[in-house]
């Protein structure tokens, strides 16, 4: 009899609705969340069946801080796709003579990619390839450019000349190099960091005129800043990484550079031409006087890259997915930026049926494993089962990402505390990603 009874209760432990789980995992999260204060929330839901699992406080809106990549992320990928680049382009108004002398200037035009720079920083920087001025230089060189008879001209024109976000007045801060449609090697004066450019289009002319000269290529007139007039040709043209690679690179160690950029490129997305392209066969190089036969340069485009406007476009994307959002930047630099945690948590459900999503998801820090979490959750059950974006500001942490449960479900969450304390608050959400890794339900 004894027997039968044990078979009985492990029979009805296997039929238990899975509501005791559920029950169980909300007691948890409450528990975590009573420490968070009054001025947080969090939202937890089921992505396969959208049940919500644990909401307290969750469509209050809160400051995102760097939660607000999820944003600038969804709003680049919904435009271009993973496999969108961004362009820098080297523009002539003039012709190429017989013994290889360009008669004109050639002008720098930068896209907004915020990789582009010299080879020897991208190694160090990014532990890859990415576009550098000495590209530019070797494609001139075997196009058979042997001089320029004017000048390399730095052309920031298709953002607006603001070096920063809001939270700096739109000027240079610690926080974010200077930001340039040109930047260069981050805006970046030198190799060890230590000074900023003044001028980023000036200082990007002057690179590329010394790469040109390290190719036997003489220009000149001295490097300087101007606008490529209408009529130019297409000489030359770099392409960055993948936009799924940049955004790895944005999310990983939630680089405000590389968002700020990004952000501020998206004003640009419906002209053809604009910052950001679709990748594809690079355009040719054209060393032939302006003419039928060259290759036009691109249009620019209608408006131009500013912070706000990136910002609206961003806010606009979140809308079309029935999420709402209050966005000035695209770093969450500013504690302007705020949204609830539903609609965080809505956000990331939404992208998980959008093309790209697998490259999102890869670009979020693992838990235990790298980027903004390779020091946290490492003994957890979350190690390797969430990824997730933090955020920080002074008095505020943000926690937002996918949980994978042992029974191989995928939560959706979002943790947004405001007048924490840091400490404290990565405590609550460790444990209560720990919890959604250990959910059974």
């Amino acid at each position: 009899m004894a027997r039968v009874s044990l078979l009985l209760c492990a029979l009805a432990a296997l039929l238990a609705p899975p509501t005791a789980g559920a029950a169980t995992l909300k007691r948890t999260l409450s528990r975590a969340m009573a420490s968070a204060g009054s001025h947080s929330g969090a939202y937890v839901m089921d992505a396969e069946s959208n049940k919500t699992l644990f909401s307290v406080r969750a469509g209050i809106p809160r400051s995102l801080a760097s939660n607000t990549k999820l944003f600038t992320s969804a709003s680049v990928l919904g435009e271009y796709g993973p496999s969108g680049s961004l362009a820098t382009t080297l523009l002539g108004n003039g012709s190429l003579t017989s013994k290889g002398a360009w008669k004109g200037s050639i002008y720098l035009r930068g896209g907004g990619d915020p990789s582009f720079g010299s080879r020897s920083f991208a190694r160090r920087a990014y532990g890859s390839s990415a576009p550098s001025v000495e590209d530019l230089a070797d494609q001139l060189d075997k196009a058979g450019f042997k001089s320029v008879t004017g000048a390399v001209v730095g052309d920031e024109s298709l953002f607006d000349s603001l070096r920063g976000g809001p939270d700096s007045g739109y000027g240079t801060s610690i926080w974010v190099g200077p930001l340039s449609a040109i930047g260069f090697d981050r805006g970046l004066a030198n190799s060890q960091g230590t000074a900023f450019q003044k001028e980023p289009p000036q200082f990007a002319a002057a690179k590329l005129d010394a790469a040109l000269a390290r190719r036997g290529i003489k220009v000149r007139g001295k490097p300087r800043t101007g606008t490529a007039p209408e009529g130019s040709v297409e000489l030359a043209e770099v392409r960055s990484p993948l936009v799924s690679r940049l955004l790895t690179i944005q999310n990983k160690e939630s680089d405000n550079y590389f968002a700020e950029m990004l952000a501020k490129g998206l004003p640009m997305a419906p002209a053809d031409g604009g910052s950001l392209r679709r990748s594809g066969t690079p355009l040719p190089v054209t060393p032939t006087p302006a003419g039928p036969e060259a290759e036009p340069a691109p249009p620019e485009p209608s408006t131009i890259g500013t912070t706000k406007t990136g910002a609206r476009v961003s806010m606009a994307y979140a809308r079309s997915l029935g999420v709402s959002v209050h966005l000035v930047d695209g770093s969450g630099l500013s504690p302007a930026n705020r949204a609830a945690p539903r609609e965080v948590a809505q956000l990331l459900d939404h992208l998980r049926d959008k093309p790209g999503f697998s490259k999102l998801y890869a670009s979020l820090p693992i838990a235990g494993r790298d980027g903004t979490l390779a020091g946290r959750m490492r003994n957890g059950s979350a190690r390797g089962r969430c990824h997730a974006k933090t955020g920080t500001l002074t008095g505020v942490s943000a926690l937002s990402g996918y949980c994978t449960t042992r029974s191989g479900r995928t939560l959706v969450f979002s943790l947004l505390m405001n007048r924490a304390n840091i400490y404290t608050a990565h405590t609550v959400q460790d444990n209560i990603a720990n919890a959604l890794a250990r959910y059974r339900g």
